[in-house]
């Protein structure tokens, strides 16, 4: 039987932001602040994005969700995490003691932390409080919204009147407003673009009063290890900046967890707390060299944070002016495998000073689908030849994961991918596209699609959809088929998607179908579902006796066409439903 989802060997970092709810707000449930001493569930690597307001859609979801740490506590060899609170909590039990011992508070060397702030003096006046109020979309309800709630994060200035924070910070914003330092005003901003995979956000404010006597944040270059860096920011504890220091501990290719994306990434000493989001980390000479954005809450760990490097920020930065809008970042559709084997090697027809990876499984969707094919050695990528365990060199005898040379270019660039194919070698151009995914980490801001006959609601799969019906366990909770293809299924044509019944509002037309939920639509009247606009079509214009859905496990649901047509509007009048599908599906 397999497993109900994978876990990670190591734990896996959290975004920070620091959410404050809105008075009237219901408090989230006890397992998310993290003083509670109760352990939180451990997230894999494919759990991407943090839902900072956990809110159950059915009553007995919440008890299960509650229950499902006390199972993974069994699992000594699976190091459990710690996530942020997602309150600013009260003084008494916000963990203040245990994290006020770090080295912004005792200095052993007074004069030497004081000059060290001093060089960043000049640049601190750019970095800004953010407070953003959230509207989530419902996704287990996808006709309406959850109850809104604020949090504040940090944010700086750059050049061009704009301000960049983290894109989690604000995520389904409704309304974002910046302070500066020393200030008691307030200046509504507007947002101009949003980096989920990068996990970065730029603002901008239209009152010239936000402007006046703030300096612009100048960029670093990429620090050295050991290189000391200063995070500035807003985080919990107080209400005034704060600063913490530290050193670059690591530079590699990291796990984004709000972009379910890997890429260059920063791990720093210094304290990172919930609020410190979106602030920037100085060096020596005032200059930032990165964005704080999450860090790595876990008993054997201490005082790991992660900062999103300088060539990210300019990446989402020089996309945004070349392009009016962000892109992404771009991908080479494949997946491969390691060639360490020596057997394997030869096998394959590799000389011995020939390295590189094989490809296991190409992206149908993907540009290089139509040159590259499974089997193929991939033996350097833009002139840079790749090792037999996937890296490449970078900066002064380290080595990097060769994902780091793509995500270096932009959406419709062009690559030279060498390759061996039966013993010979290949040289091809390939445009670079971004990631198309089967079921997307993220709906990137837009409202779930769906639609609505006979009471049968049909939604299109996504991540947070997964996470709204079955809670940040869900790798664990959903069914094992939607899992399977989540992880490993690619699309086979960039608009598909995986099309289930979410649930069904009963009627007198839909007896004994009461039980059916989150089951996967194949066919209607043998026709396959593409999406769901597809299907929306397909029903609409049915001009057949009845309506035949095909689900998985050989399920088989039959209405009769003019009745189920007649039987929706009583059905959304009852549950107060203003349409029987989404605005997109309209169109």
């Amino acid at each position: 039987m397999g497993k109900r989802g994978r876990k990670p060997k190591t734990p896996i970092p959290e975004t920070l932001d620091s959410p404050t709810t809105t008075v009237a707000s219901p408090p989230p449930p006890p397992i998310t602040t993290a003083a509670t001493g109760l352990d939180d569930a451990v997230f894999s690597v494919s759990n991407v994005e943090i839902i900072e307001q956990p809110q159950a859609s059915h009553p007995h979801q919440e008890g299960r969700r509650r229950g499902r740490p006390k199972k993974l506590r069994k699992l000594t060899d699976n190091p459990e995490i710690m996530t942020p609170s997602r309150r600013v909590p009260r003084a008494v039990d916000n963990g203040e003691h245990k994290g006020s011992v770090g080295p912004a508070v005792a200095v052993s060397d007074p004069g030497a932390a004081w000059e060290g702030v001093a060089r960043a003096v000049p640049a601190m006046d750019a970095v800004v409080k953010v407070f953003c109020v959230h509207t989530e979309p419902n996704f287990s309800l996808p006709w309406q919204r959850k109850r809104q709630y604020s949090s504040s994060s940090s944010g700086f200035v750059i050049g061009g009147r704009r301000v960049l924070t983290n894109a989690h910070s604000v995520e389904h914003y409704t309304q974002v407003k910046l302070k500066k330092r020393g200030s008691d005003t307030k200046y509504l901003a507007t947002v101009l673009a949003i980096g989920t995979e990068c996990d970065i956000a730029m603002l901008t404010v239209d009152d010239d009063e936000f402007w006046d006597g703030v300096s612009p944040v100048e960029f670093g270059d990429l620090p050295a290890l050991q290189d000391s860096v200063t995070v500035v920011g807003y985080p919990i504890g107080g209400d005034t900046i704060s600063v913490t220091s530290g050193v670059v501990s690591r530079i590699e290719i990291l796990s984004y967890v709000h972009g379910s994306t890997e890429l260059l990434g920063l791990q720093i000493d210094a304290a990172i707390n919930s609020g410190n989001s979106g602030g920037p980390a100085f060096n020596d000479r005032g200059n930032c060299v990165g964005i704080a954005f999450q860090s790595l809450k876990h008993e054997d760990a201490e005082n790991i944070g992660y900062v999103i490097p300088t060539p990210v920020i300019m990446h989402f930065i020089q996309d945004y002016e070349k392009n009016g809008a962000y892109t992404g970042f771009p991908i080479l559709g494949v997946e491969w495998q390691k060639m360490e084997n020596p057997d394997l090697r030869m096998s394959m027809g590799m000389k011995p000073d020939q390295k590189g990876v094989r490809i296991r499984r190409i992206d149908p969707t993907a540009p290089e689908s139509q040159v590259l094919k499974p089997s193929d050695i991939i033996l350097s990528f833009d002139g840079v030849n790749i090792a037999n365990d996937g890296t490449v060199p970078f900066r002064h005898g380290e080595r990097i994961g060769f994902s780091y040379l793509i995500s270096q270019k932009y959406t419709g660039d062009n690559s030279v991918v060498k390759v061996l194919r039966n013993s010979e070698i290949l040289s091809f151009d390939i445009k670079l596209a971004s990631h198309k995914r089967l079921i997307p980490a993220h709906n990137k801001g837009r409202p779930p699609s769906y639609y609505i006959i006979a009471g049968f609601v049909f939604t299109a799969v996504s991540v947070p959809y997964l996470r709204s019906e079955y809670g940040k366990d869900y790798e664990f909770e959903a069914p094992v088929k939607l899992l399977d293809k989540m992880l490993h299924s690619l699309p086979q044509s960039p608009d598909e998607q995986l099309v289930v019944v979410s649930q069904v509002l009963v009627a007198d037309i839909n007896i004994g179908y009461e039980e059916i939920v989150n089951t996967q639509v194949l066919a209607l009247n043998g026709k396959p579902v593409k999406n769901l606009k597809n299907l929306a079509s397909m029903v609409e214009e049915c001009e057949d006796e009845f309506l035949k859905f095909d689900l998985e496990y050989q399920q088989m649901v039959v209405l009769r066409t003019n009745t189920a047509k007649a039987a929706t509007l009583d059905i959304l009048a009852t549950h107060c439903i203003p349409s029987a599908m989404s605005d997109d599906l309209k169109t």
